[in-house]
């Protein structure tokens, strides 16, 4: 029965990683930012259907899937990584969808922020303007993703149509 758990859960994470990479082709401009919110709708999923461990990885994968096709940037790696933990976290202690779509907002937008600096600086061999430069764009992106995921989570709640799926975690 374990075994099937984990197929059930490493098949939602390839379709979750493959939407990820996918919505990413989908992006707004956004005072001067570019907002692409369907990874944070997928990191919001993952954290409510898979757990945080799932939602770290699948962030991981997404981001280095996009860099490898030459539609990402380093920038995806801090953003992502940060907000799947920290939503995924906050889940699994509450249970509760605003909680969870305020903690991928904060831990995308302020923490993935602050990560994204030095990630410029070191590995992209951009000069920021400061510190905190990357808060505002990366929180246009996942308030925008955390409202989707937000409707579609009730949604489907409400529906019952991932019911199978909570219950595998």
């Amino acid at each position: 029965m374990r075994q099937q758990e984990t197929t059930k859960k490493l098949a939602l994470a390839g379709v979750l990683t493959a939407v990820a990479v996918a919505g990413s082709l989908l992006s707004i401009p956004v005072a001067g930012s570019k907002c692409a919110p369907i990874q944070h709708m997928v990191n919001i999923l993952a954290a409510v259907f898979l757990g945080p461990w799932w939602g770290f990885c699948i962030a991981f994968c997404a981001s280095l899937l996009r860099n490898l096709m030459g539609i990402g940037s380093l920038m995806a790696f801090p953003g992502s990584m940060a907000g799947a933990l920290c939503c995924g976290m906050v889940y699994a202690a509450t249970k509760k969808l605003t909680m969870t779509c305020t903690a991928e907002s904060l831990g995308t937008g302020v923490l993935g922020g602050l990560l994204a600096y030095p990630v410029a600086k070191l590995l992209m061999g951009v000069n920021p303007a400061g510190l905190f430069v990357y808060i505002m764009p990366f929180m246009i992106s996942t308030v925008a993703g955390s409202i989707l995921a937000y409707g579609l989570v009730t949604m489907l709640e409400k529906s019952r149509v991932l019911e199978p799926f909570k219950r595998v975690r």
